[in-house]
C-alpha cells in the first residue's frame, strides 16, 4: 500500500500515513490531533536497470545524450 507524507501546519511535524491510492487525496490528522495538515509531494527516482548500480554514460560527441553529449557545453 502506498505511503503518502504529510505537514502539520500547527505543530510543524511530518508524517506518513498509508493508504490506498483511491484515497490518496483524502485529509489526514497529524499524530498529535491536529487537523489542518497538507499532503507533501515526494520525488520518485524509477528508471535504469535494477541492481546496475550506475548511471548511464552520455557516450560521445553526437550520441545526443545529456547536455555535453548532445553538443551544448562550450
Amino acid at each position: 500500500m502506498p505511503r503518502y507524507e504529510f505537514r502539520c501546519r500547527t505543530c510543524g511535524d511530518t508524517f506518513e500515513v498509508s493508504r490506498p491510492m483511491a484515497r490518496s487525496s483524502d485529509p489526514a490528522s497529524c499524530p498529535a490531533g491536529h487537523d489542518d495538515t497538507v499532503k507533501l509531494l515526494s520525488a520518485v527516482a524509477v528508471g535504469g536497470a535494477a541492481g546496475s548500480g550506475s548511471a548511464p554514460s552520455g557516450g560521445g560527441a553526437g550520441s545526443g545524450g545529456g547536455c555535453c553529449g548532445g553538443g551544448c557545453c562550450g
